[in-house]
């Protein structure tokens, strides 16, 4: 039990750090610029910390663009509102993924731009050898936990969340955030503030307020509401790891 929740938590925040700062807040919407060396960096923690359900950033991107231009509308690619439960809506979102990611789904031009690029990278992340490799991984550290750290066996239960660790946080945010909260703008669809202190998603839970300031780096817009990604975003900033885009390219989203 000692080792296998301070690692699930660090799965869980590392990973989650990869999608909404690298997937989400740079890829998609280009809200901060950095160099190639950092941009490798972040491209590579993003494997390493979703390992078996590794997400390319232009797939993940572009079905990310759609879902702000089609929000809640039968074209957007994850909407509880056509959907019985989360695990079909993420059965349909897998599917339309695939279809980008191989290049069969036609996509309109104004949803593609420059993206991160490693072919490397995304060719071992979309690889079934890395992630049954990393599934293997994920199993023996709890196989240690239950040997030699007296870790109980109901714990074994986590194992789904660390395979699909990508898109768990995918479902709980388009599920929770179209469907559960309150809202401070109308945005003529159904997105939700699903809490006031995001620390569960580090602010991706902040929905109604993302889309309606798609491009605004801090999710949170009212003095009560707090995003945990932005002090993060503020420090890389500071440290000139990272710079503001003062025009993003998808103003119109």
């Amino acid at each position: 039990m000692q080792l296998v929740l301070p690692a699930f938590f660090i799965h869980w925040y590392v990973s989650l750090f990869s999608q909404t700062f690298f997937l989400h807040r740079y890829s998609a919407h280009k809200m901060f610029l950095m160099s190639k060396f950092w941009e490798k960096f972040f491209y590579f923690l993003t494997y390493l910390s979703q390992g078996s359900s590794f997400l390319s950033p232009r797939a993940y991107a572009i079905l990310h663009r759609m879902h702000h231009a089609f929000s809640d509308t039968k074209r957007d690619p994850h909407s509880p509102m056509f959907f019985s439960n989360v695990f079909t809506m993420m059965w349909k979102t897998k599917d339309i993924y695939n279809a980008v990611l191989n290049r069969k789904h036609e996509v309109e031009e104004r949803f593609e731009h420059q993206y991160p690029v490693s072919k490397t990278i995304e060719k071992i992340g979309d690889s079934w050898i890395s992630r049954i490799g990393w599934g293997v991984a994920y199993v023996s550290l709890y196989v240690v936990g239950f040997i030699y750290f007296d870790m109980h066996w109901a714990f074994f239960f986590l194992l789904p969340v660390h395979f699909l660790m990508g898109p768990v946080h995918g479902a709980i945010v388009n599920w929770s955030g179209h469907k559960y909260g309150y809202q401070n703008y109308d945005n003529h669809d159904q997105s939700k503030n699903s809490l006031i202190f995001d620390v569960l998603m580090m602010g991706e839970l902040f929905q109604n307020n993302h889309h309606k300031l798609p491009n605004r780096v801090n999710f949170a817009t009212k003095w009560f509401e707090f995003d945990p990604t932005y002090p993060l975003i503020k420090l890389l900033t500071l440290l000139k790891i990272i710079r503001p885009n003062v025009k993003p390219d998808d103003a119109k989203f």
